[in-house]
């Protein structure tokens, strides 16, 4: 209850919406491989700056 007011920090906005990419890349790899490979390729960018905010 307490966490709902409690506002995301940045890294965890970045690891919801990689998350999420994730499971579109997923969702898309069987039937849409261009509209995969951009997926793929967003939550790449995005995998590299949580690894910037973890340094």
């Amino acid at each position: 209850m307490f966490k709902l007011f409690k506002k995301k920090t940045k890294l965890e906005k970045l690891q919801e919406q990689y998350k999420s990419l994730m499971k579109d890349w997923h969702a898309l790899s069987t039937t849409n491989r261009t509209e995969s490979d951009r997926k793929y390729a967003e939550a790449e960018a995005i995998s590299k700056e949580i690894e910037q905010l973890l340094k």
